[in-house]
């Protein structure tokens, strides 16, 4: 192989090394998410200047403040949710720069209420390599669809809410 072709390998094989990368880092925010790990979620995020904006909460400009928003909400007893994001479009912007697109499948239980809400999320997301590592600069989400239902004492459930997500859930 001439020296131009090794080096086009090289860049091509380094571009699917970042996108595998930053596939890793959305599954570990799902987990975290998922299994309620605190820690290893700030650890998704840029230390400084993370936006998070899902549709129907507030936005946030620090990921300390979506964490304990996070941690108040999704962290309570009888709480149970499940993060599945697929079809994913990753696009390398610059050497260290990437925006991606998601589709999400979630589910939450919240045994307080006894609701169990389903929805579809749409994540436009933009990352950044800093220290030789991929991380979640922004975040943000729409709602295509929502499935809320109310489940009585005999476990039967009332539907709430069938096609669009309420205003805020917040």
């Amino acid at each position: 192989m001439e020296k131009d072709q090794l080096e086009a390998l090289s860049a091509r094989l380094g571009a699917l090394e970042d996108i595998e990368a930053i596939r890793t880092l959305k599954a570990r925010y799902c987990r975290a998410l998922d299994q309620r790990r605190l820690d290893d979620l700030r650890e998704t995020f840029v230390p400084d200047g993370a936006i998070v904006a899902y549709e129907g909460f507030p936005e946030f400009s620090d990921r300390e403040e979506f964490i304990a928003t996070f941690e108040q909400l999704g962290c309570a007893p009888g709480v149970f949710d499940i993060h599945h994001a697929v079809n994913p479009e990753i696009a390398l912007t610059g050497p260290d720069e990437a925006v991606g697109k998601w589709s999400l499948h979630f589910k939450s239980i919240i045994a307080a209420q006894s609701t169990i809400i389903t929805m579809g999320v749409e994540y436009d997301d933009r990352y950044v390599r800093r220290d030789g590592r991929w991380w979640i600069a922004e975040t943000r989400t729409t709602r295509p669809f929502c499935l809320i239902e109310a489940i009585d004492e005999q476990s039967r459930p009332t539907y709430v809410t069938v096609g669009a997500a309420p205003e805020s859930y917040a």
